[in-house]
């Protein structure tokens, strides 16, 4: 009787702190398959991903082509996030050209603060990002790109939320119909896409799988910033179709920290903020085409203001979708729409109910999350009530409290039963009216160029 077969060794458990270099490998733009292939390595364990562009490229002219591969250069630095978060290895190597010393160290801030809330929830307290290698000199060109020969076309990339799609239709008043973008293209994107009447784009992008199988395997996981990997792919999008100017739609609720620890500002929203909106929108210029504008159309507004010029825009009222749930790589737990359950669900629900009925509100999210008693203490938390603001991509306590107040004077909200549960706090109760007026007056710190400005007017 012949012997069993030996049974195969299982695989060593992953342990991110034995991985001692992060290298990114390379990089390579497939004009005509319309493909962007990146290399990374975890030590000696290779990752690869691909970002389908969805057109061939060949018809561009040199200029457009210079410029698509210095934004593939920046895409590479920039998504690399996405695994060295994996293993947060003390070493970063470079193994193409190297960046210079501007570029390299716009990249080491973004993942500092990109990834301070995923040291934060995994208690890495001390673990430093490593610096980016860069050239030992700029060379003379460092610094000098050329420009791509861009028109003045705006790119707007939308995701299926609220903010969004206020963006687009501020666009398409003040500037040239708008091109919408998106990564991949889920429900709430196309039914935006459809109600929008506007052209659309989208590009695939493809993780490694192997990245998942190492999250099981105990890699650390966590939050990554995911904006701006979206901001590369659409300065991308925008050199592929010709756009001179990309549109993003992030609030300056985002710019508030969480907290700080370990000496770094936790933000969860870092790359939808007025820090990153800067430095991104200076890399770009500096590195990939001077006629490609970056910024953000909604940065002098808070998400009140924003939801309340949204509840104007009915049509996309059953289209839209805010809940992350619903947006999960993971599909065994990605919901169809609304959970009903998380601060996303709870605050759009907050954030509308000023500027809308209850039936309103019901008919878009599915049920009653303001007349629900088990939601209190995650209202609570929204409003700072001795509870800590959730990690979410959610307004500030303040603008928090004043959609409350406002609840609580008003006829059909002031009798639910989250309302008469937190509205009576004095710390909700008794806010001022400037209070209330200054959530909805517009900051001044914002790079909207002419036209644009003249939206500012259109939100007051």
């Amino acid at each position: 009787m012949p012997l069993p077969e030996p049974l195969s060794p299982a695989a060593p458990p992953f342990v991110p702190g034995a991985v001692r270099r992060f290298r990114f490998l390379g990089r390579d733009l497939d004009l005509a398959a319309g493909r962007v292939d990146l290399a990374y390595a975890l030590d000696g364990e290779e990752l690869h991903e691909r970002v389908d562009l969805g057109i061939a490229l060949t018809g561009l002219g040199p200029a457009r082509i210079g410029a698509l591969e210095r934004a593939v250069a920046l895409l590479h630095l920039v998504a690399g996030v996405s695994y060295y978060k994996a293993c947060f290895a003390p070493e970063i190597t470079v193994e193409t050209d190297l960046p210079d010393p501007d570029l390299a160290a716009f990249v080491h801030h973004l993942y500092t603060h990109g990834l301070a809330e995923c040291r934060y929830v995994n208690d890495l307290r001390g673990r430093e990002i490593p610096p980016f290698p860069s050239a030992a000199a700029a060379s003379p060109n460092a610094g000098n790109a050329e420009p791509a020969g861009l028109g003045d076309r705006p790119l707007v990339p939308v995701g299926g939320g609220k903010d969004s799609i206020v963006t687009l239709e501020a666009v398409r008043r003040v500037a040239d119909p708008p091109l919408l973008f998106s990564v991949g293209t889920a429900p709430a994107v196309e039914r935006t896409v459809a109600v929008a009447g506007l052209p659309h784009v989208s590009v695939t992008r493809t993780l490694d799988p192997r990245l998942l199988e190492l999250n099981r395997e105990g890699a650390t996981n966590g939050h990554v910033p995911v904006t701006a990997i979206v901001s590369c792919l659409a300065v991308i999008a925008a050199l592929v179709h010709g756009a001179g100017q990309v549109v993003m739609a992030d609030e300056r609720s985002a710019s508030a920290p969480d907290l700080v620890w370990d000496g770094v500002e936790v933000n969860h929203q870092y790359s939808k903020s007025w820090d990153f909106e800067r430095r991104f929108a200076a890399a770009v210029a500096r590195h990939v085409a001077p006629d490609l504008g970056y910024f953000s159309l909604l940065r002098p507004w808070s998400e009140l203001a924003i939801a309340r010029r949204f509840a104007e825009l009915s049509a996309y009222h059953r289209a839209f979708v805010s809940c992350n749930r619903a947006f999960l790589l993971d599909t065994d737990r990605r919901t169809p729409s609304w959970c009903g359950d998380c601060p996303k669900c709870r605050f759009v629900a907050l954030a509308l109910a000023p500027f809308l009925d209850r039936d309103r509100i019901v008919s878009i999210m599915g049920c009653d999350l303001l007349g629900d008693c088990a939601q209190v203490a995650g209202f609570a938390a929204l409003l700072g009530l001795d509870a800590d603001k959730p990690l979410e991509c959610v307004g500030e306590v303040e603008e928090a409290r004043v959609a409350m107040r406002l609840l609580g004077a008003a006829h059909g909200w002031r009798d639910s039963a989250v309302v008469r549960a937190l509205g009576v706090d004095p710390r909700v109760g008794d806010l001022p009216d400037a209070a209330v007026a200054a959530v909805f007056a517009p900051s001044p710190e914002h790079a909207l160029p002419e036209p644009y400005r003249g939206f500012a007017d259109a939100l007051e």
